[in-house]
C-alpha cells in the first residue's frame, strides 16, 4: 500500500506530528475545515468542542451534509474525520468551552466573537504550545498565531472590546471558500511551527482586494 503521506513528507514532518494532539474550539465554517485538513495531514488525536447542531444554512456555508441535519456538529465532524482516517482518535465535547476542560497542546480557536475568544484565552494561554485564532467576515479573514511568549503577549492586544469589533459576528455573513482559505492559512502556520520556521503572528487578507496583495508580494 502506498504511504498516503509521501507527497507531503518534505512539508509536514510526520515524526513530530505523530507526537501531538490538537483541539478545535468551535466547529462551524472555519473549525470544520480545520478539522478535516488536520485529519488529512495525519494528526493522530483531535479534540472537538462545540455546543451547536447542524442547521440547513450550515450545508451552504460550513460544508455539512444533508445527513448531518439536527446532529451535533462535533459528532458530524467526527464522522467525516473517520471517513478520512478511522485510526484518528477523536474526542467530542458537545458543550461550550469551559475552563475545566483539559486542552491539548495545539489549539485552533474558531469561535464567533471577541468576547468568547478573550474568555477562552484567559484560561488557555498558559496551557498551549501553539495557538491559532481564525477570524472572518464575508470575504475578509485574519489569522493570528501565538507560539511563544512574545507572540502570546501580542495576541492579547488583539482582544479588543466587543464594541470596537466589526459589526456582525463571524456567522452573520459567510461563504465556504473563505473558510477553506482561512483554514488552509491556519494549517500553514501550524506546519511552519512544526518545521521550526517562524510563524506569521498576524495575517490579514481581503479576498476582494487581492490585486494589491499580489502587487506587494511581487
Amino acid at each position: 500500500m502506498t504511504d498516503r503521506f509521501q507527497r507531503q513528507q518534505t512539508l509536514v514532518p510526520q515524526a513530530r506530528l505523530q507526537t501531538l494532539s490538537a483541539g478545535i474550539i468551535g466547529v462551524g465554517a472555519l473549525g470544520r475545515q480545520v478539522a478535516l485538513q488536520l485529519a488529512s495531514l495525519g494528526i493522530p488525536r483531535l479534540q472537538l468542542i462545540d455546543f451547536d447542531t447542524v442547521e440547513t444554512t450550515n450545508i451552504t456555508t460550513q460544508g455539512y451534509l444533508q445527513r448531518d441535519l439536527g446532529c451535533p456538529k462535533v459528532e458530524a465532524t467526527a464522522r467525516a474525520i473517520a471517513e478520512i482516517d478511522p485510526a484518528i482518535q477523536v474526542e467530542t465535547i458537545t458543550d461550550r468551552y469551559r475552563p475545566q476542560i483539559s486542552l491539548h497542546p495545539v489549539v485552533f480557536c474558531c469561535v464567533d466573537s471577541i468576547a468568547s475568544r478573550a474568555a477562552i484565552w484567559r484560561s488557555a494561554q498558559h496551557r498551549t504550545e501553539f495557538w491559532c485564532d481564525g477570524r472572518m467576515l464575508g470575504e475578509v479573514l485574519r489569522i493570528i498565531t501565538a507560539a511563544d511568549e512574545p507572540s502570546k503577549a501580542a495576541y492579547a492586544a488583539t482582544l479588543f472590546a466587543p464594541a470596537e469589533a466589526e459589526p456582525g459576528s463571524c456567522t452573520s455573513r459567510g461563504v465556504i471558500y473563505t473558510a477553506a482559505i482561512a483554514a488552509g492559512l491556519m494549517l500553514h502556520q501550524f506546519t511552519r511551527w512544526l518545521r521550526e520556521i517562524p510563524v506569521e503572528q498576524d495575517l490579514c487578507l481581503n479576498l476582494l482586494d487581492l490585486s494589491s496583495a499580489s502587487a506587494q508580494s511581487s
